[in-house]
């Protein structure tokens, strides 16, 4: 077996870590980002790849230059967050668990862009490192298709168990029998890190545009001057004949499109729904939508800003939004 330095930090690296220790690799040296903090009291949170190497009691660094001077004769990279600088590329060879189909996305957030850009597939490239950014060449892929449910979370899942088996399989025979990688082929494309103003819904988008938001986590928008961050939602079938909320972000609580077609295709639109259309919790069921710039999105799932997640339709009880009212303003 290979005597391998490791360097990661989320749970995908840490899923990676013990399989390859469980597999009987020696791990001489475990590079990982340094401890974070969160909550009130600041306390300490260690990296998923540190709590890991922890419990197997393996040796643990925060400086990337100690993986080159360990004795390993391998490094593996699972989504480290840091470059290599050339220093230390110059004196261990490095192979790395991408999770894309290089050259698409290279960079940051390649699992996170494949879902805003609606792709219907992606992958794991095991690849050589260089100096570029995700542009080394590459020994073996495996495409992974992409499902309309998926959010950035089930989809990174399932590429981690993937990514772990090719990375045993590559190493099987020891560090040498990686063979040899090949140069990457076609358009490269670019997952710069998304940020908070990324995730932000635009109203004018599209119903399907939105819900790939969601679907990458931590989406959000405004409602009466709070944050409002919708975890679930999905593209309503807005029923033939019927009408929908006027104009982008204006919400309206509607009932099963069967109710729909029963009563004449109308949606009961703001304050007007909380005589109309009774308490969501009675039959039939209701839905909480919201006008988009085509079709519309119904918010399943929400939290308001310093509260648990409920469902739509428990906030729409609490929050009797008036017609006037609009999200994102």
């Amino acid at each position: 077996m290979s005597r391998l330095a490791f360097l990661g930090t989320p749970i995908e690296a840490a899923v990676c870590l013990r399989a390859l220790v469980e597999e009987g690799h020696e791990i001489v040296m475990v590079v990982t980002r340094p401890d974070g903090r969160e909550g009130r009291g600041h306390r300490v949170k260690r990296s998923p790849v540190r709590e890991v190497a922890d419990d197997l009691g393996l040796r643990v660094s925060e400086r990337t230059a100690d993986a080159a001077t360990a004795g390993a004769e391998l490094g593996v990279v699972v989504a480290y967050g840091r470059m290599i600088p050339a220093s230390v590329l110059h004196q261990l060879p490095f192979v790395n668990v991408h999770f894309s189909l290089l050259p698409r996305w290279r960079g940051a957030a390649p699992v996170e862009w494949a879902i805003l850009t609606g792709d219907s597939r992606t992958g794991v490239s095991l690849m050589a490192l260089d100096e570029g950014l995700d542009t080394g060449d590459v020994y073996a892929t495996r495409a992974v298709e992409i499902s309309e449910d998926d959010t950035a979370a089930t989809l990174r899942s399932r590429l981690t168990t993937v990514g772990k088996e090719m990375l045993l399989e590559a190493l099987a025979g020891g560090a040498g029998s990686l063979g040899t990688p090949r140069p990457q082929e076609g358009d490269s494309t670019y997952a710069p890190k998304i940020t908070q103003e990324m995730l932000r819904l635009e109203w004018s988008r599209s119903a399907e545009g939105l819900r790939r938001v969601v679907r990458v986590g931590g989406a959000w928008t405004v409602f009466r001057g709070r944050r409002l961050k919708v975890h679930d939602a999905r593209v309503f079938p807005l029923p033939l004949g019927s009408k929908g909320p006027e104009g982008p972000g204006r919400l309206a609580l509607v009932k099963t499109p069967e109710w729909l077609g029963a009563a004449g295709g109308e949606f009961s639109s703001g304050a007007a729904t909380a005589t109309q259309g009774g308490s969501p919790s009675n039959n039939p069921p209701a839905h909480v939508v919201a006008g988009c710039g085509a079709g519309l999105l119904e918010l399943v799932t929400i939290q308001v800003e310093g509260r648990k997640p409920m469902s739509g339709t428990q906030w729409w009880s609490g929050a009797r939004p008036a017609v006037s009212d609009v999200l994102g303003s």
